[in-house]
């Protein structure tokens, strides 16, 4: 969206920095991953708010409202971020459903932009358009895939003999265009960070068939990997309540059972996942 308003304010050095957390793929922890960076955020004294383009399923949203409630429910008062849902547009022709989401996608980062520091944007499990000027839009853009060949192929073509990049997937080119569209609207760039998501915790030569792909594809693509959560049952308890890791510390466990190894483990995890990201407002607040 070279044209957008959203663009023109990069050069505002108030403007709220934008996170998207994205790929075409279901199931690889988007919505868990960015209520775990927002609240990590919140608890530095961050003024976050949130966009939700999946105004179907609004997974991060109702992670939100589970904490919401929570806290109604027990008298808490935890950090909470400001949050927008964005729905699709219902205009049956494509020219003026995408001008309606684009106005839509602006007007609600504009809504946050006076009110926060940083903004959060979940993208649904799919290739839409409103999901597309979010990546355009991205300062850092996280794509959480799990461990897999299966989750692999949204970025790459491999060949299943010599497990070799052939070329990069249709996801991968849509994030390329991203770039262009990017440079050419403001001059900036996006950050591109792959989160890899349920590593195993032995040793395997499919774990190390992965991460040379990663390696390779960082290469030719310019794209940063990283360990992203483990496979735990705490995320999915969690959502329920809309609390995460950070919220365990704070109120001793979950169910007052004090901290388990798996959950100082897990947290150690989140830990590691923020400094990888390496934002540049938490780097500067550091320096």
């Amino acid at each position: 969206m070279p044209d957008s308003d959203i663009n023109q304010t990069r050069g505002v050095p108030e403007r709220p920095y934008l996170i998207v957390l994205g790929n075409e793929k279901g199931g690889s922890g988007k919505s868990t991953t960015a209520m775990h960076i927002v609240v990590s955020l919140l608890s530095e004294g961050y003024k976050v708010g949130t966009i939700d383009l999946d105004a179907r399923q609004k997974s991060l949203t109702r992670y939100i409202e589970n904490r919401r409630k929570y806290c109604s429910d027990n008298g808490l008062s935890l950090p909470m971020p400001q949050e927008l849902v964005v729905p699709r547009s219902e205009l049956r022709s494509a020219d003026a459903a995408e001008a309606d989401e684009k106005q839509r996608f602006e007007e609600a980062y504009l809504t946050l932009a006076g009110n926060v520091d940083v903004v959060v944007v979940d993208c649904p499990g799919s290739d839409t358009y409103l999901s597309r000027l979010a990546h355009t839009a991205a300062d850092t853009l996280v794509t959480p895939v799990n461990d897999s060949f299966v989750d692999l192929d949204l970025l790459a073509r491999i060949d299943p003999e010599t497990y070799r990049v052939q070329g990069p997937s249709l996801y991968s080119e849509m994030v390329w265009k991203a770039r262009q569209r990017r440079a050419v609207a403001d001059g900036g760039s996006i950050d591109w960070v792959v989160l890899r998501n349920r590593v195993g915790s032995l040793h395997a030569k499919n774990k190390e068939r992965v991460e040379a792909v990663l390696s390779e594809l960082s290469k030719r693509v310019g794209v940063r990997y990283v360990s992203g959560l483990g496979e735990r049952v705490i995320y999915r308890e969690l959502f329920l309540r809309g609390l995460t890791l950070i919220d365990l510390k704070r109120e001793g466990g979950l169910d007052g059972q004090g901290l388990s190894m798996s959950h100082v483990a897990a947290r150690q995890e989140l830990r590691a996942l923020l400094k990888a990201l390496d934002l540049p407002f938490r780097r500067a607040a550091v320096h």
